[in-house]
């Protein structure tokens, strides 16, 4: 017997929830249902255990599950047949419940804006906004398209961004780890070389005693890393923290130039999808700005946006702020005033989304050579430092 969490509805439309144990869901369904009540949700009881332990929802997954929503709207099937299809289906726990969820709003009759609202999915607002525009314009599936392409465009970008950091991260943290081994355990086993003398050359003295502070204070230097590792841990999980250092990075000459120009495609991607799908210029605007991650670039389109509020052009307003480049300036006054502005900015998210790729490679190409060169300079120091303590000891033995 396994046993289950249900959502009924009895003979007087009063919702009942509860937990009863039960061979199958199906079984449980049809005991209800034989009863002359209304079964709205039924799943398996998840322990407290189960909870805690359960693999997070990827999302990568759930841009999957929005994926075949949209293929099922633009093949015809209405969206109350297409999220109750999806409510069966084999998801992550997560998303199953957030369908069973949507299923059951839908049922209720409200609106696909308000289930997505509902099922707790942690969704990018400008889905919201696309999916608005969708109902309002009878254009649901075109717009539900547009919204899962530009969050296939943000786990690229992402993806990117942290491809490109793995291989560097993995060769500071082997060169700090070969450092701390040599100090810890091949350095100590010199430390005789001091042993009442004091002509030692400095460079070698202060490699061995180094080493055996290092050694002498094994414990209390992990204990020191392990308390710094979780301070950093807790202050990236600040907001604002976060936010200093990507400020910081977009200060640097070749790094800053990659992660602006991500940014900025990110920005006409988001404006090209909103404006494709009929949401307003100004909320477009608003909205794409605020997934802006630069801070200077990001008050610099909230100021453009003011600026086309109080009457100037996108492009003029953008120039004004020198929020983009001559070539996206052009891109946009070509857009506006042929009408195709959605797709001038889909092209000058293109173009960026290829200059940033460029500049990635570039910042790679310096990044990697340096923390060679950095490591390899740190063990030469003390590797010389060493043959330094040896060769003067058996320069006064001669």
């Amino acid at each position: 017997m396994q046993e289950y969490d249900y959502e009924i509805a009895d003979q007087d439309g009063q919702i009942v929830t509860g937990q009863m144990q039960a061979e199958s869901s199906k079984a449980l369904i049809q005991q209800f249902t034989q009863s002359g009540k209304t079964v709205i949700q039924v799943q398996e009881h998840q322990s407290a255990t189960q909870s805690v332990f359960r693999r997070k929802l990827k999302k990568q997954e759930v841009v999957v599950a929005l994926h075949e929503l949209a293929t099922l709207l633009e093949s015809g099937v209405s969206l109350s047949a297409a999220i109750d299809a999806q409510s069966r289906g084999s998801y992550h726990p997560e998303l199953s419940d957030a369908f069973v969820s949507m299923s059951r709003d839908l049922t209720r009759g409200e609106s696909l804006l308000v289930a997505l609202r509902n099922s707790k999915l942690a969704l990018p607002d400008y889905l919201f906004n696309l999916i608005e525009a969708g109902e309002l314009s009878g254009q649901l599936a075109n717009s539900l398209r547009e919204a899962v392409a530009q969050m296939e465009y943000d786990q690229r970008v992402a993806g990117d961004f942290k491809n490109a950091l793995t291989y560097p991260a993995i060769l500071v943290s082997t060169g700090i780890a070969a450092v701390l081994m040599i100090f810890i355990f091949v350095v100590p086993k010199f430390s005789n070389l001091l042993d009442g003398r004091n002509d030692l050359p400095w460079l070698a003295e202060t490699v061995l005693r180094t080493g055996m502070w290092f050694n002498d204070n094994t414990w209390l230097l992990s204990g020191a890393v392990i308390v710094l590792v979780a301070i950093g841990m807790q202050l990236l999980r600040q907001a604002e923290v976060r936010q200093k250092i990507l400020d910081a990075m977009a200060r640097l000459p070749v790094v800053g130039a990659w992660l602006t120009e991500a940014d900025t495609a990110k920005w006409a991607s988001v404006m090209a999808a909103m404006l494709s799908s009929r949401v307003e210029l100004m909320d477009s605007l608003a909205l794409a700005a605020k997934g802006v991650r630069i801070g200077s670039r990001r008050r610099r389109l909230e100021a453009s946006a003011n600026d086309v509020r109080s009457g100037s052009s996108l492009a003029e307003a953008l120039e004004k702020q020198s929020a983009l480049s001559a070539t996206g300036y052009n891109l946009i006054r070509v857009g506006e005033q042929s009408g195709q502005l959605a797709a001038m900015l889909r092209s000058l998210a293109k173009l960026y989304d290829e200059n940033s790729t460029r500049r990635m490679k570039q910042a790679l190409t310096i990044l990697e050579p340096l923390a060679v060169l950095l490591i390899g300079a740190v063990l030469g120091v003390i590797m010389v430092g060493i043959i330094l303590a040896i060769t003067s000891v058996n320069d006064v033995s001669l």
